[in-house]
């Protein structure tokens, strides 16, 4: 495409002032947008380190537990991964402040000055050109309006040479006005090729960071999942822990000679490490004060109707639970044992006879009268109770009574409490469990019942 030298004049006039007013503006521009992108990098890794570290430390706690030690190990090995990550994206990123905006700070300011003498250049020269030009032209019109005299042969030699030089200063200014528009072009390319090659070496690092960053995460994401992936899982040492637990301990020599003695003794299984849960209705029960032991000849006609001597006291510390003198309790609450042998289940209104004399951090442990079942279970869901007996001795006075519900003191009733399910659990809830305390009907049948029991027992 052929255009006029005036034409190609002015494309390369605005190419000169399309690299001074908007490409240098914009380049600014970039170098401003690219330190703000630094920034938020810088920023973000930070937070992402803050965040691993926290998750490292979280994994740590984990690897103090017996079994949940494999999960800390993992959560450490992830946060590490994640950490060379976050360390490799700002080694990048220090890479492109140093390629890339610098590099177009540097330009940006020798490129203003450069542009600006090369457009001046230009137009001087081309100027200059026009002018010469434009002067033979001139004189080769006076030159002619003389020949056109009597002597016009004499200036027909001067003529033809004035043509030459005009012809010679056009061919001049065409090649001129042509290079000028191939420099300008040119220049122009050359700024929006530094600028594409310098963002396509960025972009290289990036992919190569990118694939760094799979590799590093990738090639132990398969056994951190099969880790965390089975919940049931446990160790070895942990399950014989839990199986040791479980077994029924061989009675002791002294344990039989104590059962024909007619003395209830048994060699119980560990307590749970755990310490017991607190009822909610433990409130109910004020503490009674500590007496000292009697000897079962004070209270042997208190316990003739059992056949058994009497057993030490056993105070639950977490409800204020008395059962000095006591070896038999009433459940006030439900308790289920779930997957552990070595604890009891019952449900509320039954009656435990207490088989051990001493207390373990809330644990009691006892025989359920209606399925001879054995286990620990917490002493603040349960109260003392012994039945109306009636003593064969003529010599004795009033029997023994019963501690029912209308002895103890009265509490404000309150609404149930429901227990919601698990947060972490997969199974499906169940039903919540009601821990409030008693009703005004069962306190009513409790008194009842307590009256009639020392009605027969006056008669």
């Amino acid at each position: 495409m052929s255009r006029a030298p005036d034409d190609v004049s002015k494309l390369t006039e605005s190419t000169y002032k399309n690299v001074m007013e908007q490409f240098n503006p914009g380049l600014r521009n970039l170098v401003n947008l690219g330190k703000s992108y630094e920034k938020s990098v810088t920023v973000m890794t930070l937070a992402g380190k803050a965040y691993f570290d926290a998750v490292s430390k979280v994994g740590e706690n984990a690897t103090m537990s017996p079994v949940s030690r494999e999960l800390g190990l993992v959560l450490m090995e992830i946060a590490e991964a994640h950490r060379k990550v976050h360390n490799e994206l700002e080694e990048n990123f220090k890479r492109f402040h140093r390629e890339i905006i610098t590099e177009l700070e540097k330009k940006t300011e020798m490129d203003v000055k450069y542009m600006n003498a090369t457009f001046k250049r230009y137009q001087s020269e081309h100027k200059m050109k026009q002018e010469s030009l434009e002067r033979s032209q001139i004189d080769l019109k006076k030159l002619r309006r003389k020949s056109q005299g009597k002597h016009s042969s004499k200036y027909e030699i001067k003529e033809n040479e004035y043509l030459e030089t005009i012809s010679s200063r056009q061919m001049d200014m065409q090649k001129f006005i042509a290079d000028g528009c191939r420099e300008a072009l040119l220049e122009e390319k050359r700024r929006f090729c530094f600028l594409a090659d310098k963002h396509c070496m960025f972009s290289y690092q990036i992919s190569s960071f990118h694939e760094k960053a799979r590799d590093m995460l990738a090639v132990n994401l398969p056994s951190w999942q099969e880790k965390c992936s089975d919940i049931t899982k446990v160790p070895d040492t942990v399950v014989t822990m839990i199986e040791g637990l479980s077994t029924t301990p061989e009675q002791s020599p002294l344990v039989e000679r104590c059962n024909r003695n007619n003395v209830e003794s048994v060699v119980p299984p560990p307590a749970p490490p755990l310490k017991a849960q607190i009822s909610p209705l433990a409130n109910m029960f004020n503490p009674e004060p500590r007496s000292p032991l009697t000897s079962s000849s004070d209270h042997n006609s208190d316990q003739g109707s059992l056949g058994e001597g009497s057993l030490s006291r056993s105070t639950s510390q977490s409800s204020g639970l008395n059962v000095a003198r006591k070896h038999r309790v009433r459940t006030i609450f439900p308790h289920t044992s779930g997957n552990n042998d070595t604890l009891l289940s019952f449900d509320d209104g039954d009656i435990i006879t207490l088989l051990v004399q001493e207390e373990k951090d809330g644990w009691l442990y006892g025989e359920l009268e209606k399925t001879r079942q054995r286990g620990w279970f917490p002493s603040s869901y349960c109260r003392p109770y012994t039945e109306p007996v009636i003593s064969n001795s003529s010599n004795l006075g009033t029997p023994v009574r019963s501690l029912s519900v209308a002895s103890l003191p009265e509490q404000e009733e309150e609404e149930p409490v429901l227990i919601p399910p698990p947060d972490y659990s997969d199974d499906p809830p169940s039903s919540p469990v009601v821990s409030s305390t008693p009703s005004p009907q069962n306190t009513r049948r409790e008194s009842v019942c307590h009256g009639q029991a020392e009605a027969n027992c006056h008669k």
